[in-house]
């Protein structure tokens, strides 16, 4: 009985489906069970039709090609499980660090101090942050008068407040009577990082999580 010679159709197929008794991922492998079917078809072929050079060099090549893929798979991710680690290694330094992202969750400093940021989208000449209680009213304002366009800070003395009672803030703004678009910026300090499916997370002295991507700068 005479075997056809391989098409690339076959040779595709046979290199991605493997075999049972190895490793898609092991090019070794790949390459035995290439060289076996190629000897058994060698062994059949129809000597009145014998596969040519070319035709042979052609199923060589590919099968060199589907092994340095692997090959190159298998290094990018090692590098990639590398890269990780190294990516670990170095958020560590983040801890300690105040994130600003965006939210109306206020951060506290050791002596007591609420404290929070806001993004203008252009300037204002009358700036207000109101301290929202848990009960929906309003526990304090800072009027932090006319601001330029941008980012910016602000600090309430909490000390004598019950934090459990404070509940986020609010900002409002307008210039010349007419409201002007302000986001709340929180500013969290950095407690603990970690790695989750490759990705950094972030964890705050007040227990919230949430991504590197998320953060919109350090202080």
């Amino acid at each position: 009985m005479f075997m056809a010679p391989l098409s690339n159709t076959q040779i595709e197929s046979f290199n991605a489906a493997g075999g049972t008794q190895a490793s898609n991922s092991d090019p070794q492998a790949a390459q035995d069970r290439f060289l076996k079917l190629m000897v058994a078809q060698l062994a059949n072929q129809d000597p009145l039709n014998p596969m040519d050079n070319a035709e042979l060099t052609s199923q060589m090549a590919q099968i060199n090609t589907v092994s340095g893929i692997q090959q190159l798979n298998a290094t990018l991710s090692g590098m990639s499980t590398q890269f990780n680690a190294l990516q670990a290694l170095q958020s560590t330094s983040l801890i300690g660090k105040l994130a600003v992202v965006n939210g109306s969750q206020l951060g506290y400093t050791e002596e007591g101090m609420a404290r929070g940021g806001l993004l203008l989208s252009k300037a204002a000449d009358s700036v207000k942050v109101e301290i929202m209680g848990t009960d929906g009213k309003v526990m304090a304002t800072v009027d932090m008068g006319g601001l330029a366009a941008g980012q910016h800070n602000f600090e309430w003395d909490a000390s004598k407040a019950d934090r459990s009672k404070i509940a986020s803030f609010r900002v409002t703004a307008t210039q010349g009577g007419e409201a002007v678009t302000a986001s709340p910026l929180s500013m969290l300090r950095v407690a603990s990082v970690g790695m989750v499916d490759g990705a950094i997370r972030l964890r705050t002295d007040n227990g919230t999580a949430f991504a590197y991507s998320d953060v919109l700068a350090f202080q």
